[in-house]
């Protein structure tokens, strides 16, 4: 069951001076240099969940190729996102698990999150006017 919870309007706040407001922007480019692309925070929210293998980060993560999927670990790697676990086994066995770092994304992903079901649920509201 989706519950819509109705976007906060803000109103009569003063916007922020100029220096802020670069600062700001400054702060959120680098935020969406780190965490681009439409995998990385779906990558990191499976391993926040438990550390995994190669193969079940990409079983869970339906549509993502192997090729993408390295990728996107190897960036998260060199973030500090996540951690590669390399084993002595015969193959040898690799296990990737988030970092402390990853989980104080927890609150942005919830955000996310919820702000997806508000946008989805707005769209189809949006849709049924139209029909």
């Amino acid at each position: 069951m989706t519950i819509f919870v109705p976007m906060k309007v803000i109103r009569n706040e003063s916007l922020p001076d100029s220096k802020a407001c670069a600062g700001s922007l400054r702060n959120m480019l680098d935020a969406l240099y780190v965490l681009n692309g439409k995998w990385k925070l779906a990558v990191i929210l499976c391993l926040v969940q438990s550390s995994k293998r190669f193969n079940e980060i990409q079983h869970e993560i339906t549509g993502i190729s192997a090729k993408v999927l390295a990728k996107e670990l190897k960036d998260l790697e060199l973030n500090d996102f996540i951690s590669r676990n390399v084993y002595p086994t015969s193959p040898e066995t690799i296990i990737y698990e988030s970092t402390e770092y990853s989980r104080t994304l927890k609150p942005l992903i919830a955000e996310l999150s919820a702000w997806g079901a508000q946008h989805r649920e707005k769209i189809k509201e949006s849709m049924r006017k139209k029909l």
